[in-house]
């Protein structure tokens, strides 16, 4: 499968898998350099090398300079790089881009750590994933006709959050 993409401007690094068989594409900070020592437009501060800060606690919006031909039936799910949120306590937000939105992406990044977080140009931000989403109607049914069908029989029942740990 082919997953066509552009940039919107020039200085914007390429979204790449690390190795073939990654699941996730990793996503770089690609700001606008023409904003450098203001605001871009999504009101994040670049300072004059291009570096982003993120305050403690807040989250911020990430332009990638690419746009994305998502498929339709599938969406692109951008998520946590391991390293990112494990180690640095950046986690990603908001995350799913459909197949007909046409903008640029952008990573909404989160800082838990506790101390500002710098992001520089060419950082990878986050990875994301292209995953089916297959087209559906919504059929509204009485309760009780909800899993009724042997294929989705469990005795799972509404337990919620760790109910089935034992």
């Amino acid at each position: 499968m082919i997953l066509k993409y552009s940039k919107v401007r020039s200085g914007v690094y390429t979204p790449e898998r690390a190795n073939p068989s990654d699941a996730g594409l990793d996503l770089f900070y690609s700001p606008d350099m023409s904003n450098c020592g203001d605001y871009d437009s999504m009101g994040n501060f670049i300072d004059i090398s291009g570096r982003l800060q993120i305050p403690v606690g807040a989250s911020v919006l990430i332009p990638t300079g690419i746009k994305l031909e998502i498929p339709h039936g599938y969406c692109f799910e951008i998520k946590n790089r391991s390293g990112n949120a494990a180690k640095k306590q950046l986690l990603v937000g908001a995350c799913v881009v459909d197949s007909g939105y046409e903008g640029e992406i952008f990573v909404n990044l989160h800082n838990f750590a506790s101390k500002v977080y710098i992001i520089n140009p060419g950082m990878k931000v986050a990875q994301g994933l292209l995953l089916l989403a297959p087209p559906f109607r919504l059929y509204e049914v009485p309760e009780s006709e909800i899993y009724r069908d042997a294929v989705t029989i469990s005795n799972r029942g509404d337990g919620a959050l760790g109910s089935t740990d034992g």
